[in-house]
């Protein structure tokens, strides 16, 4: 099956295209598409894997699924396309970021900028109906994007994993400790945010001190 994704992912998850699960999903993705307004645009499907190639991976965040919401979502998890509004969780993080690296807020809430210098912006699941949250859970995503974190836990050394939130850190569980740097707290949506479960868990500080003693180039939040 041929799947437009960046060629350093294809050549990692190939094997995943010819599953049973993934022969199943594209039909299903293909027939939302074709009679419902979905989201990411299906250009942008695997925008996370195009914008962050595998061998220039350095850290990854896992979120839900996309926003659902006309023009928001851009295929990277949290991020929205620019002249969007930021989203409640998306403030939070920027909070967090300001609060830790004493930068201020950015003009947009689009984080190309990030995953262009290493950071994977994954989703459980990659697609969405429009207004309805969830509505492509259970279709086989979540095999795919669990297969995505093990091929990263397994052929690649010191990467940075973010996980915000329960489901993220059940995503997570597979990730090998032993060889990478695992982050955890609440998630930076308001009602986890506003227990104080997300603010002051310092993960940009933290992320960037651990890139900076492997060696590896800190990431410009």
């Amino acid at each position: 099956m041929d799947v437009n994704i960046h060629p350093s992912w294809k050549a990692v998850l190939s094997s995943e295209f010819e599953k049973p699960y993934f022969e199943q999903l594209i039909p299903f993705v293909k027939e939302q598409y074709a009679h419902h307004t979905c989201y990411p645009p299906g250009k942008q499907i695997f925008s996370a894997f195009d914008h962050c190639p595998f061998d220039k991976l350095e850290v990854v965040i896992i979120g839900q699924d996309p926003y659902h919401g006309p023009g928001q979502a851009n295929g990277l998890c949290f991020s929205v396309n620019d002249g969007i509004p930021m989203p409640p969780s998306l403030l939070n993080i920027f909070r967090e970021i300001q609060a830790d690296l004493g930068k201020p807020f950015p003009p947009t809430g689009n984080l190309e900028r990030w995953a262009s210098q290493g950071v994977l912006l994954l989703n459980a699941v990659l697609t969405v109906r429009q207004g309805e949250a969830n509505s492509h859970q259970g279709k086989g995503w979540e095999a795919f994007t669990d297969a995505v974190i093990q091929k990263i836990s397994d052929e690649k050394e010191n990467v940075v994993f973010l996980l915000w939130g329960g489901s993220a850190k059940k995503k997570g569980a597979r990730v090998d400790r032993s060889k990478h740097l695992v982050l955890e707290s609440g998630h930076p949506s308001p009602l986890s945010a506003n227990k104080g479960h997300w603010f002051g868990n310092r993960h940009f500080s933290r992320s960037n001190a651990f890139l900076a003693e492997k060696g590896k180039k800190q990431i410009e939040w």
